[in-house]
């Protein structure tokens, strides 16, 4: 890694990270406050939370071309310039239109923020340092929610309407601060990259057909969604309804539950890092499906055994720890892994699509677990042990379909005359390793993974 490419991916890391405490601030009491405090009722706080994903769903598809087309840059200030102005006017919002078009804009524009800061993770990266900048963010960005929420709760008071104000105006502030910091970031110019900064804002090569083509990427987006289905959709939905209906749990023990799942990933993401930099990412993923199978059968334990309420609960807390130490394991593999497969030219299309397939997860997760949470415990537990089962299935399968050196970055490191490069189908070759039919070409050997 140059010192230019340092430089910008220590400012980028930095802007994602006070973005996330901004976030922290408000993201666990936004229903209290639509619902509670501005008396808007449970029935209207369901719909903003409905709107603010719906709003992702509906920007994503677009946010990957224009990417391509304007670079990442641009498209990170505007969206931050947008999360900021909804953030603010949802601090004020006291009717119910208010509220839902506050939301609207709120999401749309933090969901564009995501694509576009991968995007430039990746321009700052190599493939062989790529795996320590995404597990860094993820590390950054989970410190940052956890120290927003913490300090954001000894802000709060449901009986001052203004208290939740001023969280939300320090939620736009710190969206402000991440596009002022964006702005003095000057991206490296590798040639590797070339291709992926179009400067007289042409339309990038390629586009959805070429993306659908491509088994690799597709395979990764249905591994991605059932990921996301099978874990964060259900934090805060059916596992906290399964919780507290079957397990008997507290809902303070909700919050007990999500720090030891953040505890969990601060502690061990790096060294988890180091074993995971020198494993295949298929077989990493594969790994993350069979140890959240048992943390569901430790969650089944708590709420259909016949333990002490303490027991119940300890394993209640050990599951959110559990899917806690996959996370850390999934953050250096998965959204590396989307960028090493994209071709220059639909970087941040194919990070837009991998959003896209998240958000997917994150709408419909909710929908469905939290019901069967609910009433359904059994099914509910079988269930999620299956989905998790078939993500080691769908990881391996995807394994199949990656070239060596995108299984395993670590690759690079070792000295080779030549490497397997793998492009979208009926595609051309590119300058950098991307997936679908192989080509073959001569690469020097790269320095070791880290910054």
């Amino acid at each position: 890694m140059t010192r230019e490419m340092g430089a910008a991916l220590r400012r980028i890391q930095l802007g994602s990270a006070l973005s996330a405490f901004g976030l922290g601030f408000t993201v666990p009491y936004l229903y209290v406050y639509v619902a509670q405090v501005r008396d808007l009722g449970a029935g209207t706080a369901g719909v903003v939370l409905a709107v603010f994903a719906m709003a992702a769903l509906a920007v994503l598809p677009f946010t990957g071309r224009a990417i391509d087309r304007r670079g990442p840059l641009p498209v990170l200030v505007v969206a931050s310039g947008l999360a900021a102005v909804g953030a603010a006017a949802l601090g004020f919002s006291g009717s119910v239109p208010a509220a839902v078009l506050s939301a609207a804009v709120l999401g749309a524009g933090t969901a564009v923020m995501q694509p576009a800061l991968a995007t430039m993770l990746v321009w700052c990266s190599s493939t062989a340092t790529r795996t320590r900048a995404f597990a860094t963010q993820f590390f950054l960005q989970n410190l940052g929610l956890g120290l927003g929420g913490l300090v954001g709760g000894q802000l709060v008071d449901v009986s001052r309407p203004a208290s939740f104000t001023m969280l939300f105006l320090i939620e736009s502030v710190m969206f402000v601060v991440l596009g002022v910091v964006v702005t003095t970031v000057r991206m490296p110019r590798t040639a590797a990259l070339h291709g992926a900064r179009p400067a007289d804002g042409s339309a990038a090569k390629g586009g959805m057909r070429a993306l659908l083509s491509h088994r690799a990427m597709v395979q990764l987006c249905v591994l991605g969604f059932v990921l996301f289905f099978a874990c964060y959709g259900q934090f805060e939905s059916g596992l906290a309804a399964y919780g507290t209906e079957a397990a008997g749990i507290e809902p303070s023990t909700l919050g007990i539950a999500l720090a030891a799942n953040t505890a969990v990933i601060v502690v061990a993401q790096f060294v988890v890092l180091r074993l995971v930099e020198r494993h295949r990412r298929s077989r990493v993923v594969a790994a993350v499906g069979l140890i959240w199978a048992f943390a569901w059968i430790v969650a089944g334990y708590a709420g259909l055994g016949h333990g002490s309420q303490a027991m119940a609960t300890a394993a209640f807390i050990s599951t959110y720890a559990l899917f806690g130490l996959g996370e850390a394991m999934l953050s250096p593999t998965v959204a590396p892994l989307v960028a090493d497969l994209a071709p220059e030219s639909m970087v941040g299309q194919y990070n837009s699509a991998f959003a896209l397939c998240k958000q997917l997860a994150l709408a419909v997760g909710p929908a469905i677990g939290g019901p069967m949470g609910a009433s359904l415990h059994a099914p509910y537990i079988v269930t999620f042990v299956l989905f998790s089962l078939g993500i080691t299935v769908l990881a391996l399968r995807l394994g199949r379909h990656l070239t060596p050196v995108q299984d395993q970055p670590s690759l690079v490191a070792a000295p080779s005359r030549v490497v397997a490069v793998s492009l979208p189908d009926g595609g051309q070759p590119a300058t950098s390793g991307t997936g679908g039919e192989t080509a073959v070409r001569p690469v020097p050997a790269a320095a070791p993974a880290g910054h």
